[in-house]
C-alpha cells in the first residue's frame, strides 16, 4: 500500500527528484515488511494436532479408573489415567495412544471446586 501511494505521489504531486526519493523509501519499506513478517512467521514450527497436548493440564470430566474422559482446551477426550483420578482434579498429559489420551495425576495442582460459578 504505502509503495502504491509513493508512486502515485510521485507521478502526480512531487517534483521527479523528490518522487524518486519517495518511490526508493516505499520500496525499501515494502521490501523490509515482507522480510520481517516472513521471519516472524517462522519463528518455530506450528504446533497443531493432539501430540502438541503434551504436558499440558485438562481436568478430569468423567473418572478415570482407568479409562475415563478429561477436558483439554475446550474439547473432551478419552483418558487413560493408570493412577486413577476422581472428577473435576487436574491431570498432566503424558501422551497420546491412538485417540486415547495417557494422563498422570497433578499432584502439584489442587482439585478445581464444582458447582455453578460465582
Amino acid at each position: 500500500m504505502t509503495l502504491v501511494l509513493a508512486i502515485l505521489l510521485a507521478l502526480f504531486v512531487l517534483p521527479t527528484d523528490w518522487g524518486i526519493a519517495a518511490v526508493a523509501a516505499a520500496t525499501v519499506w515494502e521490501v523490509a515488511q515482507t522480510v520481517g513478517g516472513m521471519w516472524w512467521s517462522t519463528r518455530r514450527r506450528a504446533q497443531v494436532g493432539a501430540e502438541a497436548l503434551a504436558g499440558e493440564s485438562a481436568r478430569v470430566v468423567r473418572r478415570c479408573d482407568p479409562l475415563g474422559t478429561v477436558s483439554v482446551r475446550g474439547e473432551l477426550w478419552r483418558a487413560r489415567c493408570e493412577g486413577g483420578a476422581e472428577t473435576g482434579e487436574l491431570v498432566r498429559i503424558r501422551g497420546l495412544d491412538g485417540l486415547t489420551l495417557l494422563v498422570e495425576r497433578d499432584d502439584g495442582a489442587a482439585p478445581r471446586p464444582r458447582g455453578p460459578r460465582a
